[in-house]
């Protein structure tokens, strides 16, 4: 098959999500997601990110719906948790997905045939 034919199914790479696919927010999702709620500062340490980076990147990630942000004292210090929403564990599972499909394609293919 040619660059220019169409196949019956669009190729994996076409269906990731850029909010998600963003390295740091895929970071923060994945993180989230094994932690089930993480402080800030852990986030901004694991993903080796400034403060101001790192709230820039929870912010899209908030109107997107993908996490919920809640800010709070433990002790007299200010802190601030970020939690993952039932969209974000399902947006991060698809991802996932699709990334293991782009896996399976490059494992599977055969470099010497035309397409």
């Amino acid at each position: 098959m040619t660059p220019t034919e169409s196949s019956d199914a669009a190729h994996p790479v076409n269906g990731l999500d850029e909010v998600v696919h963003q390295r740091v927010r895929l970071g923060i999702l994945t993180i989230t997601h094994e932690a089930r709620r993480v402080e800030f500062g852990y986030l901004r340490t694991q993903l080796e990110l400034t403060a101001g980076n790192l709230s820039k990147h929870l912010s899209v990630l908030e109107e997107a719906g993908l996490i919920e942000i809640e800010k709070g004292y433990e002790g007299k210090r200010g802190r601030t948790w970020i939690t993952l929403t039932a969209a974000g564990n399902t947006a991060l599972i698809e991802e996932i997905g699709r990334l293991k499909q782009l896996i399976a394609r490059v494992e599977t293919a055969d470099p010497t045939e035309d397409r």
